[in-house]
């Protein structure tokens, strides 16, 4: 099978597409430079030149292929508004070109605020529509290409996919412990977060793509379901040898507002669908890694 992914050389990106080629699959990757351009071909993918903003390379690329895996996204949280107007308007551009074809659409989601105070299913749709909610309501908007005749499978990813070389979340937190002398939590850390590891995290997304899932299907790359932020805190205080303590979510800048959230979900149906089995390290055995 031909791949076209977005994102191809990014944190998950790059778990996937090595799952891809392991496989079998041929692989074309978007890369927006000339390094991320030598990464893919270094591997045996082939490349497709331009960015999010580059329409016309995205529909190119999805024209090629059999099956496309969007994992691209600015995540500038600095202009949400650009961010989430980018992402719908990538989704927009790749279904339209899918459009008619009953090729596999995979699209890359989140978890934040989906089911604020439980933990969510796979059953649960997403609340967020129209260009100005929530990644631009792109989840809402790669299902309605469902009844387009395209087999779209919407992939929530858990806010921390861990491993070595982790930049983002888990990576976040442990930084702004050290800049502050403190591992804090937000109030009284109750909230939650799914985990997963990064290997598996590819994998999933994967087997999304070979598995015979129907159309419109959401799925939860996570492996851990529920783990109170408290615990995440006191894991990274025990680590860097810091107190711990609770803080307003002003305390972590940009991220405060995630990890004071609930961001935790079900994977049943998931592990089911995929007969997929999470086999990495678990958060707090992989956290060794961030230290």
């Amino acid at each position: 099978m031909h791949v076209f992914v977005t994102g191809a050389t990014g944190w998950i990106g790059t778990a996937v597409v090595d799952q891809l080629l392991d496989a079998g699959h041929e692989v074309t990757g978007l890369a927006r430079s000339d390094r991320s351009a030598a990464v893919l071909t270094g591997k045996g993918a082939k490349v497709q030149r331009g960015d999010l903003d580059d329409l016309d390379s995205l529909r190119a690329g999805a024209d090629a292929a059999d099956a496309v895996i969007h994992l691209a996204n600015k995540h500038d949280f600095s202009d949400h508004a650009a961010t989430n107007a980018a992402e719908r308007a990538a989704v927009q551009a790749l279904g339209e070109t899918l459009a008619g074809s009953h090729r596999r659409f995979v699209v890359a989601s989140g978890l934040a605020f989906i089911t604020p105070g439980r933990i969510a299913t796979e059953l649960d749709k997403s609340p967020f529509h129209g260009p100005n909610s929530m990644r631009g309501g792109s989840e809402n908007l790669a299902c309605e290409f469902v009844d387009r005749g395209v087999d779209t499978i919407i992939t929530r990813f858990a806010p921390t996919v861990h491993g070595a070389g982790d930049r983002w979340f888990l990576a976040v937190l442990v930084s702004i412990a050290r800049d502050k002398g403190v591992s804090a939590y937000v109030d009284e850390g109750a909230n939650r977060w799914s985990a997963v590891h990064v290997a598996d995290a590819g994998r999933a997304v994967r087997l999304a793509v070979e598995k015979p899932v129907p159309a419109g299907t959401i799925l939860h790359a996570v492996a851990e379901t529920a783990i109170p932020t408290r615990e995440i805190a006191e894991a990274i205080g025990r680590g860097l040898g810091l107190p711990v303590e609770s803080a307003p979510d002003g305390h972590f800048g940009w991220v405060g507002s995630f990890f004071g959230a609930e961001m935790s979900a079900a994977n049943h149906d998931t592990r089911t669908l995929l007969d997929w089995t999470p086999t990495g390290p678990g958060l707090f055995d992989d956290l060794v890694s961030y230290f």
